[in-house]
């Protein structure tokens, strides 16, 4: 069976949908290698993530108009790539679908990872909400099969866009291999001291925006004698965690980082003390099961998404409960024997989302179209 993707984000963004497309190409080659896998891509501007597959697998768009309006090849003229290759499937990593794949006789799947423009609107401006919106209905409506990766994001597709239950499959996200390679002492020492990092620290991972809720985390903690580790590209938001850090003298506490690797970042998450995710809402939450599969004590939302990622041996908090998160982050930072029962549990939850297990299920909905 021949199965195109559209690749654009596995080939151009370095976190979020790109994390999501190369993990699981790099699954459904190492597990179901029985199919070809063609990825199609206006461009490839990140040059290592060109060097994850041969560059057979790698389609872009030929002739002027194809090359200069890439847009409209990659949600209309790519179809008549897809005829000529002799697609069986094409799949949407990123909550799109071109145009005109019926008429082709294409099957579609399309992953769906979350609406939030939809559930919290005053997050994004009226345009964006408008194409989103658009964009999104569209693929939901016209793919033969929809997959929701949490049971959140299924709801809110029934709910948004009254789409039959039916119709949406669930087939969680895994993570990328190096947070499942145990790191040894060194490995950690060497990282936090090229870092400028403590021995001991709180450990948050994601971009810095509001949804995210970072600024919960340094009022929860202004009391408790534990440091805190950001990771995570940068906002406007982020003036608002350095305001209250800088009003309550709290910058040797508080670390920013960005711009790491898997393996540094893998590292980063054994290090931690624990990790702490009070996120408002998200699609799914893949920086909790990172942080599973590297041995590291969870403390996250108590609804939504996050107990469904988070398993019942994380420890959950309400997010604007500041009082609350303090003393669920003492209770964890405190009991070494939790933090122990926390690891062991915590990891033989997350071996739901293994590899061979996705890929199964993956290789399933191909074949079942």
């Amino acid at each position: 069976m021949k199965i195109g993707f559209d690749a654009k984000r596995f080939f151009n963004n370095a976190s979020g949908l790109g994390n999501y497309s190369r993990d699981l190409i790099r699954i459904l080659s190492k597990f179901a290698p029985q199919n070809d896998y063609i990825l199609y891509t206006p461009s490839t501007s990140i040059e290592r993530y060109a060097n994850l597959v041969s560059p057979e697998q790698i389609k872009k768009p030929q002739g002027y108009i194809n090359q200069n309006f890439p847009n409209l090849w990659r949600t209309k003229r790519i179809v008549s790539d897809l005829k000529r290759d002799q697609i069986d499937i094409f799949h949407g990593l990123s909550g799109e679908i071109p145009v005109d794949l019926t008429s082709a006789k294409i099957k579609s799947l399309v992953s769906m990872h979350d609406l939030i423009f939809m559930r919290y609107p005053s997050l994004y401006h009226p345009i964006d909400r408008w194409i989103y919106k658009k964009k999104f209905a569209h693929a939901c409506r016209r793919a033969d099969k929809i997959i929701a990766i949490s049971k959140q994001t299924k709801n809110d597709i029934v709910e948004f866009f009254d789409i039959p239950p039916e119709k949406i499959a669930i087939i969680y996200q895994g993570c990328h291999e190096a947070f499942k390679i145990e790191k040894t002492a060194i490995e950690k020492e060497a990282l936090k001291k090229r870092l400028g990092l403590p021995d001991e620290f709180l450990l948050n991972v994601g971009t810095i925006e509001e949804r995210k809720n970072a600024l919960s985390i340094v009022k929860a903690i202004e009391n408790i004698d534990i440091p805190l580790v950001i990771v995570g590209k940068s906002t406007k938001y982020q003036l608002q965690l350095k305001e209250f850090i800088s009003k309550h003298q709290m910058e040797h506490r508080v670390y920013f980082l960005s711009g790491l690797d898997m393996q540094e970042l893998s590292i980063l998450y054994s290090s931690a003390l624990a990790f702490i995710y009070p996120s408002i809402y998200e699609g799914f939450g893949i920086p909790i099961i990172e942080a599973l599969y590297s041995g590291t004590p969870v403390i996250t939302t108590d609804s939504g998404v996050f107990p469904e990622a988070g398993g019942p041996f994380s420890q959950y908090v309400s997010p604007h409960d500041i009082e609350n998160i303090r003393h669920t982050v003492k209770t964890v930072i405190e009991d070494s024997m939790l933090r122990q029962d926390m690891r062991i549990k915590g990891l033989d939850y997350v071996q739901k989302f293994n590899d061979e297990h996705l890929a199964s299920q993956w290789a399933e909905q191909y074949l079942i179209l």
